[in-house]
């Protein structure tokens, strides 16, 4: 009879890993649903026509990839210490590689509402203009998608498209300024509502948001260039860790691959790892000034 308790032991076992097992593709299915239908919906938002579901094959093989890489070289499978050293390497680097299409989406916004906050000025100069000819404000909004570039010809052109199609003014342009997210954008929307129920002369509130945004834009640049420096600094600083690693690892790989497998080396780096954190922290809240 001594052999019930290891079965049971091997039955308790195997049922403990079905039951992991299925929790942990309850949640990666649940996860891989959400990434698709965020991605998707900011895939929309910038107009870019690329499937999430080969986004996210393509972010996960890199994290493999990475995972292994890391794992062979900062960690071994010959003691506990190696290998506890592999796994947190390449989970480090599994995550970033997980997380990294979302940053690239990030960066491509910002970058593209920056652009649309450019045009927008001229694009507020030349509405003023037609509506000064007689034109009625969607005409106006007609004139910017013929002579304007993309960002803002695609977003006024999905504006129009959602008037034509039965859409009532106020809910077209409240969708197009949540889809955006410009303050500017904001700015110009509420004088168009307000010019609409009061009958303002939508001519000269024009042409005070575009003197008002483009003062601002001024600020902002003037602003940019006083904290280039502080950035500069804190990208130096938070990279001569690195850099002296890279350099003591060129001296003497011996001596850095010792440390970097040891436990008090692996405490060490995660230490310096949430320190520099800390650091790009508190310069990105130094440097950030909102006008």
């Amino acid at each position: 009879m001594f052999w019930i308790a290891p079965i049971l032991f091997a039955v308790a076992a195997a049922l403990l890993c079905f039951i992991l097992i299925h929790i942990l593709r309850e949640a990666e299915e649940g996860y891989a649903s959400e990434y698709n239908m965020d991605t998707a919906r900011q895939f929309e938002d910038l107009f870019l026509f690329i499937s999430p579901q080969q986004l996210l094959i393509v972010s996960r093989i890199l994290a493999a990839i990475m995972f292994t890489l890391l794992f062979f070289s900062a960690g071994n499978l010959t003691s506990t210490a190696g290998i506890m050293m592999g796994l947190v390497m390449g989970s480090i680097g599994a995550v970033a590689m997980l997380f990294m299409p979302r940053g690239l989406v990030k960066i491509l916004r910002i970058r593209r509402l920056e652009r649309f906050n450019q045009q927008l000025v001229t694009a507020l100069t030349g509405m003023s203009n037609a509506l000064k000819a007689g034109f009625s404000i969607q005409q106006a909004f007609e004139s910017v998608v013929k002579e304007g570039e993309a960002p803002i010809a695609q977003e006024f052109s999905m504006f129009l498209q959602q008037l034509r199609i039965g859409v009532t003014f106020e809910e077209a342009i409240e969708d197009m300024d949540r889809r955006i997210g410009s303050e500017d954008l904001t700015l110009m929307i509420q004088s168009i509502e307000i010019a609409r129920q009061t009958g303002g002369n939508l001519t000269e509130v024009f042409d005070r948001i575009a003197a008002t945004i483009r003062e601002r834009q001024r600020i902002e640049g003037k602003i940019k260039s006083l904290t280039a420096q502080g950035k500069l600094q804190g990208m130096v600083v938070g990279a001569m860790p690195l850099l002296l690693g890279f350099a003591l690892y060129v001296v003497d790989p011996g001596m850095m691959l010792g440390f970097v497998k040891s436990v008090i080396g692996l405490a060490v780096l995660v230490v310096i790892v949430i320190m520099e954190l800390i650091g790009a922290f508190i310069i990105k809240k130094i440097v950030t000034i909102d006008v």
